[in-house]
């Protein structure tokens, strides 16, 4: 199958479409092209995806198969959304952020350089819904460096620090501080990220290498 691509989308130079995509598909109660798409350079987009038009991506963007990106999504460079993660509306991405598959980010800001780990889980309704439901959603906030492991589930308006790593499956209910590990349910503070060390022995502890200035590109 060839790419659908409606009015309106803007594709950057080399950009890579693998099989069946969708780029700018219209939100719900937008005619096509009312809205745009606008992808930068370099972009590999596997097959499955669906891109919808109202959104902003920057260069070199990956993604997996399946994945979606809703309207008004902001992404910055050198980002990867993998297999079936889903970006719902109101997200803002910034640079070299990994999103492994199967996450679900709604109303969400990440910093550079943020990872998350599969199955990562953003909440942004603190109750089910209500006539006030639009007053009360919020998404949470990433600072940049931020490590998130695979199944862990953010609450809504937390925000988790800079340089700080969330272990896995941890469900984290208050803000984090900088540079702390926070694990379990809810999660609490363990030690310092200046703590950690590297089991194999490569470096003097984790992530001293950062912000990824002198790691090759393919090995983030």
């Amino acid at each position: 199958m060839e790419p659908l691509v409606y009015p309106g989308v803007e594709l950057g130079e080399d950009c890579r479409l693998l099989g069946p995509v969708i780029l700018g598909f219209p939100p719900r109660g937008k005619e096509p092209g009312e809205l745009s798409l606008r992808v930068g350079r370099e972009a590999v987009i596997l097959p499955f995806t669906t891109l919808y038009a109202g959104t902003v991506i920057g260069d070199r963007l990956n993604t997996g198969q399946g994945a979606s990106i809703r309207e008004d999504n902001v992404l910055g460079d050198d980002c990867s959304v993998g297999t079936n993660a889903v970006l719902e509306h109101g997200n803002r991405i910034g640079n070299a952020v990994r999103i492994h598959s199967g996450c679900f980010l709604e109303l969400v800001t990440l910093g550079d350089h943020v990872f998350l780990g599969p199955g990562v889980v953003f909440t942004d309704d603190p109750h089910p819904m209500c006539p006030r439901y639009e007053d009360c959603r919020r998404g949470a906030t990433v600072e940049e460096l931020v490590k998130i492991g695979g199944g862990a589930t953010i609450l809504p308006g937390v925000r988790i620090g800079r340089n700080s790593l969330v272990g896995a499956g941890a469900v984290v209910t208050a803000d984090v501080p900088p540079d702390v590990v926070v694990a379990g349910s809810p999660a609490k503070v363990i030690k310092r990220i200046d703590a950690l060390t590297c089991p194999p022995g490569f470096y003097e502890r984790p992530y001293v290498f950062e912000p990824y200035g002198d790691v090759p590109r393919d090995a983030r």
